[in-house]
């Protein structure tokens, strides 16, 4: 069989969807609502729920309302607490997915291995470890917290106990009675670190740098409440609008005038002091840094867990592993059975842009090298038809990503729009000039914002130290830039129209 003859017989859909989160359920809903039947998701595990399915560590919860932290098109009045656990949310996922019909859809243990984008054909032709298939359209929900980030901390190979990342906790794994170490203070380990405490015998904090905590007023929402969702669903809808209003006014400290967080600062001192009573120890706890600088961190039970005699914080990173011996870059040492890894993920550097090659030949990656850019968050220049949910600068420091998802999914909506509008075999590249200036207005908002004048080092930054995290504005001011697709900041392609002669010439 000629190659011709396999390229025809290779699956073809419309639009290949990758991952099964929040985002790329909320774009299979979105292509069923255009009309579009005609996609595949490609999940990599065999069950949806991307990071609400991976991270199942004791203690793991949303620090977002659960009325905002869940589909406009699909609210839930049975959320059992204001801030949802991860079984709720994996489970509010699983729901989405059957009341929408999406399974027929979707590929379990399909793992993306490379896309690349056949300039001939102007489709993508995507290998995956259940088979080939290609698509007019990919759209990459991969999401920026799916792959774990372990540093590089020398000996670590040598260490005769139990390893693990937050996000891939060993369930098999019994901490009770064992001397543990928690490598980490962000959100994962402000969760676990109460949650192991009490069973623990030994539980060493290794914080390189310290967070600012302000208290979760969680509670559990009464049967009442419930029951008027369920019967008055505009009651629902007017929670959630009530919680998107404020922290739309929040934003306004974070990304214009960041003095006007110190009365939040004395507010997280405050916290602080009414369990931490020891000075050494508050000390070490207290931020040097302006509060929302790194990622503002809801615990009501985090510094309670840490005063308890059967903890030590050790104020600085892990440097070395001697066997069972942790040592700390200030020199301190401690024993450990188990380590847990509460480091992050590659947001910056997202593996999936290895696998993805663009018209010129290069690697999502390459052309990253500098630093992500794309244009409305969306689209990479050289990469045609191809389209991020939650890309570059589309993050957020104290509201829903589902708000910012919804809005990247209009985008989508309005690009399949676009495609059948010019018809026939068509494909829309963005022009580099359009992202470009997209790039730099948003850079250019960033420099007076608290993630750029706080004074701290975090994961929004990447490798040179520029913001391709955040958006820095308003979920109201995201969703206005996104309504639309401006063919005017795209390049049209078109399958080249052979002549006659042309094509006797290639049949010869």
């Amino acid at each position: 069989m000629g190659e011709h003859e396999r390229e025809h017989e290779r699956e073809h859909v419309r639009v290949a969807v990758v991952g099964s989160g929040f985002g790329g359920l909320g774009a299979a809903v979105r292509l069923r609502r255009e009309g579009v039947t005609d996609f595949v998701v490609l999940e990599r595990a065999s069950s949806v729920g991307g990071t609400w399915r991976d991270n199942s560590y004791p203690g793991c919860r949303c620090d977002v309302p659960s009325h905002l932290y869940s589909f406009s098109f699909a609210p839930n009045p049975e959320w059992p607490r204001t801030f949802s656990g991860q079984e709720h949310i994996r489970a509010y996922l699983e729901h989405v997915t059957d009341v929408f019909r999406l399974r027929p859809h979707i590929r379990f243990d399909s793992e993306v291995k490379r896309m690349s984008w056949n300039a001939e054909r102007l489709c993508w032709d995507i290998e995956t470890s259940s088979g080939n298939l290609s698509a007019d359209m990919v759209v990459s929900a991969t999401g920026p917290l799916s792959d774990p980030k372990v540093p590089e901390i020398p000996g670590l190979e040598s260490f005769p106990g139990k390893v693990f990342h937050s996000a891939r906790w060993d369930h098999d794994y019994d901490l009770r009675g064992k001397r543990v170490a928690m490598v980490g203070t962000g959100a994962s380990a402000a969760q676990i670190v109460p949650a192991v405490q009490p069973e623990v015998s030994r539980l060493t904090l290794f914080q390189r740098t310290a967070p600012w905590v302000m208290p979760r007023v969680d509670r559990n929402i009464s049967d009442t409440e419930r029951w008027l969702h369920r019967q008055l669903p505009f009651t629902a809808h007017l929670r959630r609008g009530l919680l998107w209003g404020i922290r739309e006014l929040q934003v306004q400290a974070f990304t214009k005038h960041p003095g006007q967080l110190g009365l939040v600062e004395e507010m997280a001192r405050r916290n602080m002091a009414r369990s931490i009573k020891d000075p050494v120890l508050r000390a070490k706890l207290t931020p040097d840094y302006r509060i929302g600088c790194k990622r503002i961190l809801l615990s009501s039970d985090y510094y309670p867990a840490l005063a308890q005699p059967n903890v030590d914080v050790v104020a600085s990173g892990l440097a070395e592993v001697r066997g069972s011996t942790l040592v700390a870059a200030d020199g301190s040492e401690a024993e450990a059975d188990a380590i847990v890894f509460g480091t992050g993920f590659h947001v910056t550097d997202m593996p999936i842009a290895d696998r993805v090659v663009g018209a010129d030949g290069r690697t999502l990656a390459e052309t990253w090298k500098g630093g992500m850019e794309a244009l409305r968050g969306a689209s990479a220049a050289g990469f045609p038809n191809w389209m991020t949910i939650i890309g570059p600068n589309t993050g957020l420091g104290n509201s829903s990503m589902i708000l910012m998802i919804e809005s990247q999914l209009n985008y989508l909506a309005d690009f399949v729009r676009q495609l059948d509008v010019l018809g026939g075999r068509v494909a829309l590249d963005a022009r580099p000039g359009a992202v470009r200036a997209w790039n730099h207005r948003v850079q250019e908002r960033m420099k007076r914002t608290v993630w750029n004048t706080g004074g701290c080092t975090c994961w929004y930054l990447d490798a040179s130290g520029r913001n391709t995290t955040i958006w820095p504005g308003t979920t109201g001011e995201f969703r206005r830039a996104t309504r639309r697709v401006d063919l005017a900041e795209y390049d049209v392609l078109r399958v080249p129209v052979r002549t006659e002669a042309e094509k006797a010439g290639v049949d010869a």
